[in-house]
């Protein structure tokens, strides 16, 4: 066992028996390495990846690879899901390097921390004009013995290239609405209206841009942009990359029809979907965005679930070191399993072929609709239970807590619209568990929690996401505990995390590890960034609160990324989602009543009856509850002849209280109210 058996990262304990003197990161290996006077063989990669256990199998599990590396290097692997800081800056440096990254990544840095070389996956022996890792290995350690002016010139440029890349200046141009309607016409020309999504193979579900798109389409009825919503989300719907029988979506397509997928299936991506589809049901009323949201959401429940309240990272895309065998069939396979009628039900459905679409088994995709929806539902039953029994994918069982932030507002919104109260339970239980087992003593978040072990300290994108998932809780069940962390957490990114003098957020804390370069990062992609969902966040907040102050700061992300706005709309999805809000008419609802009272219960379903993505509420019990006190939003709010009420207020001017929820309805629906 190597240093690494003393970690809680599955990554890094899936490495603990390699031959590899590894290191985690930290300063006893920088510390070793200027002792030693040795390059830092820094290695990244996450639990889920395919080349990952490629490289680990073909190089780091060799003796003789092994021996070489320890010889020559001080070696540190980093699990970039729980350093995404670390691997941000390594990323950029290998990047500008070869002009591509990806996971495994190689990268050689000096006993300071700068790099000098790198690349991602290297084979044992040359091949595919790829260089052997050996070779790699050698030349670079000979380079830093005996080129050493070269290296420190190498990595002084690197870290350069690596500082200018994220030193954004704030724009002065006007922030107008004209950047919202130009963004959808920049997607219009990439949108590939044949199969729906961005671009070709590899083809990545877009859900930030998913829920730009929704927005505008509920903002002023854009069918351009509603057309490439449902253009996407349905593609994606039938296609390979959702598990037809088990529910969830794999990670992306290697193809541009959504249909063979690379098989991992990640927390964040899961999440970001059951919100966009249930944005897409919100605003369509299509019954099968409704089934995608549940049979996802029930799948994070059944298989990610953790004891503690918590959800699992990722599904590995191997099982027992293939891709895939967890998930495809052949014709005997379904016929050994199904009654014959059944069987041809599925056949038809699913585009089944003797031949199959990957490796001679089959993915599962909507090939066609089929007349007996009850008998494919329990032929679908019987195959996931056979499917069950097969071997499983690993699971990442490391909590994170900004995928778990996300999985929050997944799960709230979903309990509240759907109404489903078990996805309401897992919302409060993984809210508890955000802020006990993943909070510490001061209410600073951790970044990750595993086998009862919360360390790192949250990074922005963590702080982001879970204050976002509170606030969506709040509106879920009106319990102002919910706002109070919400508002709490956001206010201490900002805090933690804000660049007074430039505006925006650092990934990093101010006090936090140093590292050779701190950060701002600025696209969603895969993800929100920190950015983004807090400039979201904080823009929600300003409006319940009447502090315009947060506004003002949340301006400043967008000015940060008007090049992104107005040049690659499709990699600042959610910033652009940020920006609709920030130009929307205010609209709030508050709900006056007994949060147990079912009139107000009513009341509440009828304000979310409605898709208005930039609308914010507020709950009280009636005019003496301590929500009225503190939420400028509440006041002078009470109960309407001793009967809970709701207040729809637009464009600073208000309406009349109603009772009733149908009378709720109708004014949430009614043209905006206009000031004289």
């Amino acid at each position: 066992m190597n240093r690494l058996a003393g970690e809680t990262s599955p990554y890094l304990l899936q490495h603990a028996d390699n031959p590899v003197d590894w290191y985690p990161w930290g300063e006893d290996a920088f510390e070793r390495a200027r002792s030693e006077d040795k390059p830092i063989l820094l290695s990244i990669g996450y639990s889920a990846c395919h080349w990952c256990h490629v490289m680990e199998h073909e190089s780091f599990e060799d003796g003789e690879t092994a021996a070489l590396m320890n010889e020559r290097f001080v070696n540190v692997k980093v699990d970039r899901e729980e350093r995404p800081d670390v691997d941000s800056i390594y990323m950029d440096a290998v990047v500008a390097l070869s002009g591509h990254g990806g996971w495994p990544m190689t990268v050689f840095i000096t006993p300071e921390g700068e790099p000098f070389w790198g690349g991602t996956y290297f084979p044992p022996v040359q091949r595919q004009g790829m260089p052997a890792f050996r070779d790699v290995l050698r030349a670079m350690a000979d380079a830093y013995e005996s080129r050493r002016d070269d290296i420190a010139r190498q990595a002084e440029q690197l870290v350069d290239a690596i500082r200018r890349s994220g030193d954004v200046s704030p724009s002065t141009e006007l922030l107008t609405t004209g950047l919202l309607s130009e963004a959808v016409s920049v997607l219009s020309r990439q949108f590939d209206r044949t199969h729906g999504g961005f671009g070709g193979a590899p083809k990545f579900p877009p859900g930030p841009t998913l829920e730009f798109l929704l927005r505008m389409a509920a903002r002023n009825g854009s069918e351009t942009a509603l057309e490439m919503a449902v253009g996407t989300l349905d593609a994606m719907a039938a296609g390979g990359i959702y598990d037809q029988l088990g529910g969830g979506f794999h990670r992306y397509a290697v193809d541009h029809i959504w249909l063979v997928p690379h098989f991992e299936k990640m927390l964040y991506d899961n999440a970001l979907l059951a919100s966009a589809y249930l944005h897409g049901f919100a605003l369509t009323g299509r019954d099968r965005y409704r089934e995608v949201v549940e049979e996802t959401l029930d799948f994070l429940l059944r298989e990610l679930r953790l004891p503690e309240g918590g959800f699992a990272s990722a599904l590995d895309a191997d099982t027992h070191g293939e891709e895939g065998t967890t998930y495809v069939w052949t014709l005997d396979e379904l016929n050994a399993v199904l009654e014959p009628d059944e069987a041809e039900l599925v056949i038809t459905r699913y585009g089944v072929t003797s031949g199959g679409n990957f490796e001679g088994s089959n993915v599962l995709f909507v090939a066609a609709e089929v007349d007996d929806p009850g008998k494919l539902s329990v032929a679908r039953r019987k195959l996931l239970e056979s499917r069950s029994r097969r071997p499983q994918p690993d699971r990442d069982d490391k909590a994170l807590a900004a995928w778990n932030g996300l999985t929050l507002a997944a799960m709230a919104e979903a309990g509240l619209r759907l109404g489903r109260a078990d996805y309401l339970d897992a919302a409060r239980a993984l809210a508890d568990f955000l802020l006990g087992p993943m909070s510490d003593e001061r209410g600073r978040l951790y970044r990750t929690f595993r086998a009862g072990e919360a360390k790192i300290d949250g990074y922005l994108e963590d702080y982001a996401n879970v204050s976002n998932g509170l606030l969506e809780l709040y509106n879920a069940t009106g319990e102002l505990r919910y706002l109070d962390e919400a508002d709490r957490l956001a206010r201490l990114a900002v805090e933690l995390f804000g660049d007074e003098g430039g505006g925006g957020f650092f990934f990093t804390a101010a006090d936090a590890e140093q590292l050779v370069v701190r950060k701002k990062e600025l696209l969603d992609q895969p993800t929100p960034s920190g950015n983004s969902m807090l400039a979201y966040v904080l823009l929600r907040l300003a409006r319940i609160f009447g502090d315009e102050s947060l506004e003002h700061t949340a301006v400043g992300v967008f000015r940060l990324g008007h090049r992104y706005l107005t040049h690659a709309p499709s990699a600042v999805g959610h910033m652009l989602a940020a920006l609709e809000q920030h130009f929307s008419a205010p609209r709030e609802v508050a709900i006056v009543g007994p949060l147990d009272d079912s009139a107000t219960q009513a009341l509440h379903r009828a304000a979310f009856g409605h898709f208005d993505p930039a609308a914010v509420y507020a709950f009280a019990a009636g005019p003496d509850d301590e929500a009225a006190e503190r939420v400028p939003l509440l006041a002078g709010k009470a109960l309407v002849g001793g009967r809970p009420a709701a207040y729809v207020c637009q464009n600073f001017a208000c309406l009349a209280p109603v009772t009733e929820p149908e009378a709720l309805a109708e004014a949430l629906t009614a043209e905006p109210i206009r000031r004289l």
